[in-house]
Formats: structure tokens, C-alpha cells, sequence
């Protein structure tokens, strides 16, 4: 749920998220395809909770009518609460709450694994997965963000956290880490960049600014362009793809599937720390960026086999 210019631009937000979609599903290696839907808030004006929740019954409508081929849940803006919405119009849903029967927020499960994500990095740049006095940056402060900043100050992470939204200050104070803009972290010198806010942020101004050795966080669709990870490896920064980094949350959402253990849906999440050492070695046997290497396996794993449903 955003705010678009237009529906053009929210037509090419979905159909990036989707095709994202579809390789995270398949690099965590989910019996699951890939889908998106976004619902086009007003741009201008408030919206107000009717509003809302007239928008989240039109897409339970539109949900339905796909007959199961499409499962939705909890993304940016959207909600726990939201889904229990939704879910008065159709019963493909997931990530309800838990009284539900669902498995509840999943931003829990996509910080664990942004943090394993960023273990497997540090272990691949510096020789050791521990965090104990690396310098990390927190780009976004939201449901994940927060989360994964709060993971790392309890690993002993040295802490400079950013956000658009000035009362998010309250975490870095909380957390005793230094607070800056968002413009200024992305070019601060750290060991790890992590965004965790909206993505197209790196492109060919903003990489030769980067002050970082790696970059691994949640935020969906980092790179403007593809060919910005050449650009990245040139410079020798290690990016760990988001689509790969970010699959916590829908990881613990397949385990719905099955009979719900959220220890075995952690465990689960913990691998993506194994996926980013599996594609950065592919990666170097190619010759080839990460990007290239994880984008690689998902195809060789969407040729495999259909696989039954979309979820987002």
C-alpha cells in the first residue's frame, strides 16, 4: 500500500516486485511461484481509516476472484490487522494474526534473516561472522529495520541508524547509536550498509559515493539498474541481493503451509546465511557478480518444476 505518482508507476513498482517475487521464492527454495499486488493510496489528502478499509475489501475482492492462485499478505504499509481485514472477502491470506491461526508480523523472521544474511557477508569480506564491533548502518527504521537494528546492537555492532521519520531518533538514543539522515548514511564510512527502506537507491551517482565494504539489507529492488552490480564490484563492495537477503518473512509465511512451528520457520530463515555462501562461491567460480550467481540458481530451480501458488 502507497502512495504512486501515477498508476503507470504503480504498474512498474508491481511488476518489479513480482518478478522479485518469483526469484526470492525460488532461491529459498519455496514451493511457491511468485506474485505482487500494491494498492494505490491517494497521493494527496489523507487517508483516512474508511478509506482504507474500502481499498483493503476491493483487493480481497480482486484476491478471490483469483481463485487461490494468488495468496497475499502483510508488505510495506500494510499490516497483521490489515490482513484480518481482507480476510472477511477472501480466505487466501497469510500472515494472520496469531489468534488467527496465522503465523502473525513477519518482520521478526525478515530481520533474522537480514542479519544471518549480513553474518555470511562478513564472513565472506572480513574472515568472521561476528559482529562484535562492526560498524553497520541502518537506512529505515520501520516494522524490519528497527528490528534488524536492535539484532545488531545485541550482537555488539557499532550503530549509526538514519530514517526520514526524525522521531525514529528515539531507537538510536535507546540503542546508544549515532543518528543521522538518510543521505548521509548511505555514504558514511562503515562495514556494512544495510537498507531497509524503499529501493532504486544505487545507481551511478550514488555508488561512487559508498563508504562501505558490504551492502545487505531488506529493502526490495536496491539496484536501479541491474548492471549496477558490475558497478558495485567494481568497487569492490560486496552486495548480497535483496531478493535473497529479504526472504525471511516469506519463508516463515510457507511454513503456513505445513503444520506452522515457528522454531522450524527460524531455522529455515537461518539458511540464507548457507544460500549468500553457496552464490558468492558460485559467483567467484563464474567470474560473475552475485547478482548474476543468484539470479542463476533461481532459474535453474524455476526450470525444475512448476510450482502450485503466488504469494507476496
Amino acid at each position: 500500500m502507497w502512495a504512486y505518482d501515477d498508476s503507470r508507476a504503480a504498474l512498474r513498482d508491481v511488476l518489479r516486485l513480482s518478478r522479485a517475487m518469483t526469484y526470492k521464492a525460488a532461491v529459498a527454495d519455496l514451493p511457491l511461484g511468485g506474485g505482487k499486488g500494491v494498492i494505490m493510496t491517494p497521493l494527496l489528502g489523507p487517508l483516512t481509516p474508511e478509506r482504507r478499509h474500502a481499498g483493503l475489501l476491493d483487493f480481497a475482492d480482486t484476491v478471490e476472484a483469483l481463485g487461490g492462485r494468488y495468496i497475499t499478505a502483510e508488505d510495506v504499509g500494510t499490516s497483521s490487522r490489515d490482513m484480518s481485514v481482507i480476510v472477511e472477502r477472501t480466505r487466501y491470506v497469510a500472515g494472520l494474526p496469531r489468534r488467527r491461526g496465522g503465523s502473525g508480523d513477519p518482520s521478526p523472521f525478515t530481520a533474522l534473516g537480514v542479519e544471518s544474511a549480513i553474518r555470511a557477508c562478513c564472513e565472506r569480506v572480513f574472515s568472521t561472522d561476528s559482529l562484535r564491533g562492526r560498524s553497520i548502518g541502518v537506512i529505515g527504521l520501520g516494522h524490519v529495520g528497527s528490528r534488524v537494528a536492535r539484532r545488531c546492537a545485541r550482537a555488539g555492532s557499532r550503530l549509526l541508524l538514519a530514517d526520514v521519520d526524525e522521531s525514529k531518533r528515539r531507537l538510536a538514543d535507546e540503542l546508544g547509536a549515532r543518528w543521522t539522515t538518510p543521505e548521509r548514511a548511505l555514504t558514511a564510512t562503515v562495514d556494512v550498509l544495510a537498507p531497509c527502506a524503499l529501493g532504486g537507491f544505487l545507481d551511478d551517482q550514488t555508488v561512487p559515493r559508498l563508504g562501505c565494504a558490504i551492502i545487505a539489507g531488506a529493502a526490495n529492488n536496491q539496484l536501479a539498474d541491474e548492471r549496477i552490480a558490475d558497478v558495485l564490484a567494481a568497487r569492490q563492495i560486496l552486495w548480497a541481493p535483496d531478493f535473497v537477503v529479504n526472504a525471511g518473512g516469506l519463508i516463515n509465511i510457507a511454513e503456513e503451509f505445513s503444520d506452522y512451528d515457528p522454531a522450524a520457520a527460524r531455522r529455515r530463515v537461518r539458511g540464507i546465511s548457507d544460500t549468500l555462501r553457496q552464490i558468492f562461491e558460485a559467483a567467484e567460480a563464474m567470474d560473475a557478480t552475485p547478482l548474476t550467481a543468484a539470479m542463476e540458481l533461481a532459474r535453474r530451480r524455476l526450470a525444475a518444476g512448476p510450482v502450485p501458488v503466488a504469494a507476496t
